[in-house]
């Protein structure tokens, strides 16, 4: 039986430029960081207070995973804009999105009501959508 999620995989166009924005704009924190064998970098990012769910921040290369050309496809869709990310969840979606921008975050929505709460719709430095909640009391 599956008892939970460890790992979701968020497709970036450079490793190094999203360990950066992951870290150093969101404040997430490094959960493992290592090349394996043919040169594969197993690299995973978590919410300090969350290190239970890590981000796989993984670039599609030619590999055992992709062909050159499905590397390729997913690297044009990223570019593109296509993918979300998922939802990040904070107390105070206004002063975490002033934090934000003040660190450079790029939003496409600022802090909107929703039914469900106070969202903002984010990217990240490959182009990757996400919101940032802060859920309805």
């Amino acid at each position: 039986m599956i008892t939970s999620i460890a790992h979701v995989t968020v497709y970036v166009l450079n490793q190094e430029e999203a360990l950066d924005f992951y870290v150093n704009k969101l404040g997430f924190e490094v959960g493992e960081d290592m090349t394996v064998e043919g040169g594969f970098r197993w690299l995973t990012v978590n919410p300090k207070s969350q290190s239970q769910l890590q981000l796989v921040l993984a670039e599609p290369k030619e590999g055992p995973m992709f062909t050159k050309e499905t590397a390729s496809k997913i690297r044009s869709l990223i570019e593109d804009g296509a993918f979300g990310v998922g939802v990040f969840e904070t107390d105070n979606c206004h002063k975490t999105y002033e934090e934000l921008v003040a660190k450079g975050v790029e939003f496409i929505q600022p802090p909107t009501e929703q039914l469900y709460g106070v969202e903002a719709l984010a990217v990240d430095n490959s182009g990757n959508w996400f919101s940032l909640v802060q859920r309805a009391k």
